[in-house]
């Protein structure tokens, strides 16, 4: 599955990705990368980046690059999700996600993302399992 072929079924429908404002930027063999800007679609009430919002986007690039990796699979699906928020980020910073695959097997595979500002300053780092559905 290359990136157009990742987008366009991002943005087939109304989904969580697209509602947070988050923007898959490239897929290659072992590596993802999705970019957002903190704003009150992906905020809490304090003005910070949510924890969820975090999860949401880490979760939804490690199935990217699942897919990217299986294109033959009918789904992969989130199966286990592990985050440390360590930084905040503020309204009005983008945000980055780096996912790197660290076990690609045949149903599962484990990806370690990365949540960096402009600045280069670790927000979250999270670490997601997917099952993938033959």
């Amino acid at each position: 599955m290359n990136l157009e072929n990742i987008k366009a079924k991002l943005h087939e429908c109304h989904n969580l990705a697209t509602s947070i404002g988050m923007e898959v930027l490239s897929t290659d063999d072992d590596t993802c990368c999705a970019v957002m800007t903190v704003d009150e679609r992906n905020c809490q009430p304090f003005g910070y980046l949510s924890g969820g919002a975090s999860l949401a986007m880490a979760e939804t690039l490690a199935g990217c690059g699942s897919c990217a990796l299986c294109p033959d699979a009918k789904a992969c699906v989130g199966q286990d999700v592990h985050a440390s928020h360590v930084h905040p980020a503020r309204i009005g910073e983008r945000v980055t996600a780096t996912a790197r695959i660290v076990h690609q097997g045949h149903k599962l595979h484990i990806w370690h993302i990365d949540i960096t500002n402009d600045e280069g300053s670790l927000i979250s780092t999270i670490s997601v399992t997917n099952c993938i559905i033959w």
